[in-house]
């Protein structure tokens, strides 16, 4: 492996599960947390520090600054407060972009030249404000997305049919809230078509509906938060998945947020859908085919994001 140095912004709930995860699966050579709060970013990074006896590998963590993008690989945007019970990711929006105004100049001032994986709600309007304030090319500027709504998906359909998740081809498109959509005509398990089980098992199978399932996949952050107050340990695996295709060039398929130019029948947004991951970041987006219906679901979902893509052109400008 390379010797990788990935730079997380935020070092909170997620940045430092992040951080956690990263260091674990032995993914990064250094690890930089940055935080306005310069006190619990140092604590953060000093409290990981002491895992390092125990880790397969060296890995050096520490705060820094902004200067540390110079020379980053990575850079992981994990600004921001955690959702609140009852909110919805876009109610997050106007909080969001007072983040971003403070850190894209702060951005632009150094040399960064790497990938940017933006984590911070609503990520596919954050991700996209990111890759257009800061110039980056679009398959190297994205946002985790639906990553971790489509591992939330396995694990319900695990739940509903008792196979093992791992057998379980499924995923989330749009975007990362309320408008998402899983297209059931791409579920499969085993290889078999997921429509087919349901035919063959129609007293178990058969009674599973889409609107449950995707019911139940939307409310499944809003779940861990009334419990728990934050989400983490989802999204920080979900993170290194991703890093772990970067590094690794595994050219694996990973649903992620990233900026349309025609794919799917949209343009001027950045939404979920699958992408070919490796060592240049997206190396290409899986067109696959959709029903009619989950099609225009689809268009639905990237209409809401364009609508908040429209208020933060105004709010940044």
């Amino acid at each position: 492996m390379k010797q990788t140095k990935i730079v997380i912004l935020g070092a909170g709930h997620v940045g430092t599960h992040c951080a956690l995860s990263l260091m674990f699966r032995s993914l990064a050579n250094e690890i930089v947390l940055i935080d306005t709060d310069e006190e619990k970013a140092k604590s953060q990074a000093l409290d990981l520090d002491d895992m390092g006896a125990c880790l397969p590998a060296k890995v050096v963590i520490r705060s820094g600054s902004y200067e540390d993008l110079d020379d980053a690989d990575i850079l992981v945007n994990a600004i921001g407060r955690s959702r609140k019970e009852g909110e919805t990711r876009l109610d997050m929006f106007g909080d969001s972009m007072e983040r971003l105004k403070d850190i894209i100049p702060k951005i632009q001032d150094t040399k960064f030249r790497g990938i940017l994986i933006s984590i911070t709600n609503p990520a596919d309007v954050v991700g996209e404000c990111l890759r257009k304030a800061l110039g980056i090319e679009r398959f190297r500027c994205f946002s985790t997305g639906t990553s971790l709504d489509s591992l939330r998906i396995k694990r319900i359909l695990e739940e509903k049919t008792g196979y093992h998740r791992n057998s379980i081809e499924a995923f989330c498109m749009g975007e990362h809230g309320d408008s998402q959509i899983v297209p059931l005509s791409r579920v499969s398990v085993g290889g078999k078509p997921f429509a087919k089980l349901q035919k063959e098992y129609p007293d178990t199978l058969g009674k599973i509906t889409i609107e449950d399932l995707q019911d139940e996949v939307r409310q499944a952050g809003m779940t861990v938060i009334i419990g728990k107050k934050s989400t983490e340990f989802g999204i920080g695996i979900a993170l290194s998945e991703i890093v772990k295709s970067i590094v690794y060039d595994e050219k694996r398929i990973w649903p992620l947020s990233v900026h349309l130019d025609g794919e799917y029948g949209q343009k001027d947004v950045a939404a979920g859908v699958p992408t070919v991951i490796g060592a240049d970041g997206i190396e290409e987006i899986v067109e696959m085919d959709l029903t009619e219906e989950e099609k225009s679901q689809f268009a639905h979902s990237c209409d809401v994001i364009r609508g908040y893509l429209k208020k933060a052109k105004e709010m940044l400008s």
